[in-house]
């Protein structure tokens, strides 16, 4: 039912973890990701318009996007201007009676840069900043959604209670493959990393299922990007799983990766409390270290 992506283990100080799913009302899966840890790319696409229509659009960003940024030297493009000729990918098939007129999708993408980094969006996917600090955090929304109640809530005429119950919360202002767009408005916003923080990339799937305060208190509690990424579905499922949910965690480049974390993201769970897990784990190593011990004594 969901495909989850490990960390790459040729850059283990870029840790990430990934997750896609079809939620518990769909049929298919319009969401699509991808995660190219050597180049620094993440990114989560949300397809619209129907079954095999949807699935098309966000396939293509993902394929426009990577194929524009891999070209080496000056021939690859920026991340915007990969996003823009993903656009432009996406009008196109549809013209060519790829997939149907009137697809698209929503793009959140990032691309890390030794300790700096880029976000480039359109639609409502998100990106989050988390930062862990002794006993608490900070949960950041880096992108602003291109959506008509956040028009309204940046005109004032709606509060910031009444956005997640508007009834067009699901209504955006643009996407890629909008028909009535030869260009895309694609926002970006740049970052420099700290110690102890992951980015959260995610379609509304999680976000429409799971609110900010849950997705701190989950963060705060994860003891990994893998730990995180599977309680934050499991939240968006629990809370009705009514869309596609897709979301990845990409670690500070900056943090010490724990060999024993690593170890951690290895074991499957088995009570569902890693503290409880590490516990059962090590009674078992004891256990069986005693049993090898016995058996060698009984040998001689």
């Amino acid at each position: 039912m969901a495909s989850l992506l490990g960390s790459s283990p040729s850059r283990p100080s870029l840790n990430y973890s990934s997750v896609t799913d079809k939620g518990l009302n769909r049929d298919n899966n319009e969401d699509c990701l991808l995660s190219i840890p050597e180049r620094g790319v993440w990114l989560v696409a949300d397809g619209m318009g129907g079954h095999e229509a949807g699935e098309v659009a966000s396939a293509i960003v993902r394929d426009t996007v990577q194929a524009k940024l891999d070209k080496p030297g000056l021939n690859g493009a920026s991340l915007p201007e990969a996003i823009q000729q993903a656009h432009t990918a996406v009008l196109d098939a549809a013209r060519n009676g790829i997939g149907a007129t009137g697809m698209g999708s929503t793009v959140v993408a990032l691309q890390n840069r030794d300790q700096e980094y880029e976000i480039a969006w359109v639609g409502d996917s998100r990106a989050y900043l988390w930062t862990h600090e002794p006993g608490s955090g900070r949960l950041e929304q880096l992108t602003t959604d291109h959506s008509y109640v956040q028009l309204l809530l940046a005109s004032g005429a709606i509060t910031k209670k009444e956005v997640d119950n508007h009834p067009d919360k699901n209504v955006i202002t643009q996407c890629i493959g909008s028909t009535d767009l030869a260009e895309v408005n694609i926002d970006t916003v740049c970052g420099r990393w700290q110690q102890h923080q992951w980015i959260l990339l995610c379609s509304d799937g999680l976000t429409d299922e799971v609110d900010d305060k849950t997705i701190a208190r989950i963060l705060y509690n994860a003891s990994s990007p893998k730990d995180a990424v599977n309680h934050l579905l499991q939240a968006a499922l629990d809370g009705g799983g009514r869309d596609n949910i897709t979301l990845q965690v990409i670690e500070s480049p900056l943090d010490f990766r724990n060999p024993l974390t690593s170890l951690d993201d290895w074991l499957p769970a088995i009570s569902g409390h890693r503290r409880l897990d590490n516990l059962l784990y090590g009674v078992a190593l004891v256990s069986f270290l005693l049993l090898c011990y016995w058996l060698f004594i009984g040998a001689c």
